[in-house]
């Protein structure tokens, strides 16, 4: 096969585009970082078998978090991995679409996509307070209108979907992940 006989390739982000867990690196503000990297790690292993809650459970910690750390994380921590950029570019050149599927937050996400010129996405959102807490993270993730968290089934759904969006069968696409949840598109 030659990466042209494929039209889609699919990204995890954390720690496969990028080199951090963003949910890790924002609990650092909040004094809990050894706590939810705790549950990453065991749900990326795979050891816990439901994910959402796991997530859930993680954001909660992160309340009264605010953007400006977000901005910090995303500024002085995230640095795509070595060879990203130019995988994603030879994937484009090749007449490729891109796809990010992300258990992660749309507040880096976004700017991932815009970054290497991702054509489609999927993350989840972080709930921001408004009012005297404004710019703090609540601990809750905004409800989409595809579900409330991308775990692995919703990335396998939005590949599913982003193929039949293009006309293409699944066997054209490439999943890239690292971790249990990135299993079921894989």
């Amino acid at each position: 096969l030659q990466l042209a006989d494929f039209k889609l390739i699919a990204f995890d982000m954390d720690s496969t585009l990028i080199n951090i867990e963003c949910v890790d690196e924002i609990a650092d503000a909040a004094g809990r970082k050894a706590e939810v990297a705790a549950i990453t790690e065991a749900a990326m292993r795979g050891e816990i078998s439901d994910y959402k809650a796991s997530l859930r459970q993680r954001v909660a910690l992160l309340r009264g978090v605010t953007l400006a750390h977000l901005e910090q994380v995303y500024t002085q921590r995230l640095q795509l991995n070595p060879g990203a950029a130019q995988l994603v570019a030879a994937c484009k050149a090749a007449g490729l679409k891109v796809l990010l599927v992300s258990g992660g937050f749309t507040f880096f996400t976004d700017r991932i996509c815009e970054r290497l010129g991702i054509d489609f996405a999927r993350a989840n959102v972080l709930e921001v307070e408004s009012g005297p807490n404004c710019g703090q993270l609540t601990g809750r993730m905004v409800p989409q209108p595809w579900g409330d968290i991308c775990d692995g089934q919703e990335k396998l759904k939005m590949l599913r979907l982003t193929c039949a969006q293009l006309g293409i069968s699944t066997r054209q696409a490439i999943a890239m992940g690292d971790g249990a949840n990135d299993l079921p598109m894989m």
